[in-house]
C-alpha cells in the first residue's frame, strides 16, 4: 500500500490541547498493572492530578485525595481521565453512571481506550447536552506515511522488553530526564496513550493501521541535530503472542542506535498469558538486534533496566551488580537512580569503540 498524502517524517508531533488538571478515574480495577495510565500520570505529572475517583469494587488506589467529580471540579479539575488500560480497551456499562456524572458536574472526559468515548451514545449525547468535550488520545494523526527505511539524522534510543507492563515507559522517561540533567539534548517520545498524556504529544502506535505502523514510528522521531537523542517509549515485546507486531513495527520505524532491555526479575510467565514463559534477557537482546539490523545495521544494546519494586534496596543492588557482571552490561533500576543509572546513561550515549 502507498499513501501519497503522507505526513513528512521531518515534521515533529504537535502538542495536544488537553484540559488540565485531571481527576483520575480507576473504574473497578483490581490489579495495579491495569491502572498503569493512572499510575503513570501520578508519578510523572503529579502537578496535573487533583485526585482519584473509583467505583466501590476497585481494589487499587493511588494515594491521591479521593474526590467525587463535583469535588474535583470545585478543586480546579477540568477533566476526568480514564486511568485504566484493561484487556481490549473497553468501556464497560458499569462505568457509564460515574462518567455521565462527571460530564454533568462540569468535567470533560479524556480516554485512551480502544473504545472511543464518542462511540458511546449515552456519553456523546450527555457531552452535547452539558457542553463538554470527549477527547480520545488513542487517535492517530491523519495521513501517516508508510515506512521509508531512510536513515534519519540524530540519535535514537528505544526501550524494549521481555514482556508488557514492566517499565518501558518509566525507563524511557527516566533516561530522557537523566540525559537532560547530564547536559545532553534529549526528548521523550511517547508511543502509547499514557505516555501521550504525560508528554502532551506523541501517538498511540497500537491504534495505527498495520501497514502504517512503522511509518508512524518514523514520524514520531523525525530528523534532528546530530547530537540530539530521541528516547522512544517501547511497546509490548517481540516475544509476546499478541503484541509482537506492534513491537516489531516500532523497532523498524525507530531505527534505534541503542536499545535498553526492560525486565522484571522473578516474572516467569507473560502477564495475562499463563503458559507463555518470559524469555531470557539474552534471548531478548539477540532477537531485537537481529531484527533491528534491517533498518539500522549499527544497532546495539546499551544496557538493562530492571523493575525491582518488589525487592528491598539491598536485594536490588546485589542483583543488579551480579547481573551486570554476568551480562557485561550496565544494569539499573531507573526509579532507584544513583550511579547505576548514570552508568546506563553513559553507555547509551557514548560512541562504542
Amino acid at each position: 500500500m502507498s499513501n501519497p498524502a503522507a505526513t513528512p517524517a521531518s515534521v515533529a508531533p504537535a502538542s495536544l490541547d488537553l484540559p488540565q488538571p485531571y481527576l483520575l478515574f480507576l473504574g473497578d480495577v483490581v490489579h495495579p498493572a491495569f491502572a498503569k495510565t493512572a499510575f503513570g500520570l501520578r508519578d510523572w505529572a503529579r502537578e496535573r492530578c487533583v485526585g482519584e475517583y473509583a467505583l466501590p469494587e476497585a481494589k487499587v488506589g493511588l494515594g491521591l485525595p479521593a474526590l467525587t467529580p463535583r469535588q474535583a471540579r470545585d478543586a480546579g479539575a477540568r477533566a476526568l481521565v480514564i486511568g485504566v488500560a484493561n484487556v481490549g480497551g473497553v468501556i464497560p456499562d458499569t462505568w457509564l453512571p460515574p462518567l455521565l456524572q462527571a460530564l454533568a458536574d462540569g468535567l470533560d472526559l479524556i480516554g485512551g481506550m480502544h473504545t472511543r468515548l464518542a462511540e458511546v451514545p449515552m456519553l456523546r449525547d450527555a457531552a452535547a447536552r452539558h457542553g463538554r468535550r470527549l477527547i480520545d488520545v488513542r487517535e492517530p494523526p491523519a495521513a501517516l506515511p508508510t515506512a521509508s527505511g531512510r536513515k534519519r539524522s540524530g540519535k535514537r534510543l528505544l526501550t524494549v522488553g521481555t514482556d508488557c507492563a514492566l517499565g518501558k515507559k518509566y525507563t524511557a522517561l527516566s533516561l530522557a530526564r537523566a540525559m537532560r540533567e547530564a547536559g545532553i539534548d534529549a526528548d521523550f517520545r511517547a508511543s502509547g496513550q499514557t505516555g501521550v498524556l504525560i508528554a502532551g504529544r506523541g501517538l498511540p502506535l497500537d491504534a495505527v493501521v498495520a501497514d502504517f505502523a512503522a511509518g508512524a514510528a518514523e514520524w514520531l522521531s523525525p530528523d534532528a541535530d546530530s547530537a540530539h537523542w530521541d528516547v522512544i517509549e517501547g511497546q509490548g515485546s517481540l516475544s509476546h503472542p499478541a503484541y509482537a507486531g506492534v513491537s516489531l513495527a516500532l523497532l523498524h520505524g525507530s531505527q534505534p542506535d541503542a536499545i535498553v532491555v526492560c525486565h522484571e526479575p522473578g516474572r516467569r510467565e507473560l502477564l495475562g498469558y499463563p503458559g507463555h514463559a518470559v524469555p531470557s534477557i539474552e534471548e531478548t537482546i539477540d532477537l531485537n538486534l537481529r531484527l533491528g539490523r534491517l533498518t539500522n545495521p549499527a544497532i546495539r544494546c546499551a544496557g538493562i533496566s530492571f523493575n525491582t519494586s518488589h525487592l528491598s534496596a539491598d536485594q536490588a543492588q546485589a542483583l543488579m551488580r551480579d547481573e551486570s557482571q554476568r551480562l557485561g552490561l550496565p544494569v539499573a533500576d531507573p526509579i532507584r537512580g544513583g550511579e547505576a543509572l548514570r552508568a546506563l546513561v553513559r553507555a547509551c550515549v557514548e560512541t562504542p569503540t
